[in-house]
């Protein structure tokens, strides 16, 4: 293939990203995202000024398994996995809706270049709301304790290194729940269903036989965080979901990032097939 459609698929690709990003990050339908996104950091926020007003002391062990508790179990289960539903169900659903998605398709623009434009938007959209999230819970649950108790952590103590593999994670849910809900806003009218088939599925996972867990997202997710989750801990103050958490057999670094990567592939290969033969009735929605 010459040089040429190349240069030209990319200068596309990135025109649809630079629009659909704008779409995505200013949407005012999409402002329960942010406040879903951002409610660890505040929650945290509240917890640090707590004993910063009572001047007790904290425990760095202990607050490094609550953000791990959180971060497993709120932020990569609800946030991150609702935020995904909403951002990427609408790339293509919301333009149905909307009556918009003619445009693209009357323009000059393969249809498998409009998935992978919209899939980047999406995808760094995401990454972005949830990434900044992440950071801004990390500093603000540790927030409370001595500067120089933080700095020995931050630097000493693998802080800084569990909030950059907390990032990746971050990265891959929304790449891993973004290519299945890309795929799921193409194939189904109603999203309902396979937000609540994928919720289910993911919230089984752990105890379902360990051939059928590599067969979710949560699995690779979970084998790939830092700090593991002592149930026993969360148990005690009476949080049975806490054995959501539970991994007993992970999955390998490598085996994990390449699993996600290979099923994200497959499914925007799928999408992309599934939009070429899409044809347009406004009527029927």
């Amino acid at each position: 293939m010459s040089a040429l459609p190349w240069s030209l698929w990319r200068s596309q690709v990135r025109a649809i990203l630079r629009l659909e990003l704008k779409k995505t990050l200013l949407a005012k339908r999409g402002l329960w995202i942010y406040l879903l996104a951002f409610a660890p950091a505040a929650i945290f926020t509240a917890y640090s000024i707590v004993p910063m007003k009572l001047g007790r002391a904290g425990d760095i062990g202990n607050d490094t398994h609550v953000f791990a508790g959180v971060f497993q179990l709120f932020f990569l289960r609800l946030a991150v996995f609702f935020g995904c539903v909403g951002i990427f169900m609408n790339l293509f659903r919301g333009e149905v809706l909307d009556k918009s998605l003619h445009y693209y398709f009357l323009a000059p623009v393969k249809r498998q270049v409009l998935v992978a434009g919209k899939f980047l938007s999406g995808l760094l959209a995401s990454s972005l709301i949830f990434g900044t999230s992440a950071i801004l819970a990390f500093f603000a649950l540790y927030w409370h304790f001595d500067s120089n108790v933080r700095q020995d952590y931050f630097y000493h103590g693998h802080g800084l290194e569990h909030l950059a593999i907390y990032l990746g994670v971050t990265f891959l849910a929304c790449l891993g729940y973004g290519g299945v809900f890309l795929t799921a806003g193409v194939l189904f009218r109603n999203p309902l269903y396979p937000t609540v088939i994928m919720l289910v599925w993911e919230g089984i996972n752990g105890f379902v036989p360990q051939t059928l867990q590599h067969f979710s997202v949560i699995f690779y997710l979970k084998s790939l965080c830092p700090v593991s989750v002592p149930a026993e801990i969360f148990m005690d103050r009476g949080n049975p979901l806490a054995l959501l958490s539970v991994n007993p057999t992970p999955a390998a670094t490598l085996t994990a990032i390449l699993g996600l990567l290979v099923v994200v592939l497959a499914l925007l290969a799928f999408t992309g097939r599934q939009v070429r033969r899409m044809e347009i009735d406004y009527g029927t929605e």
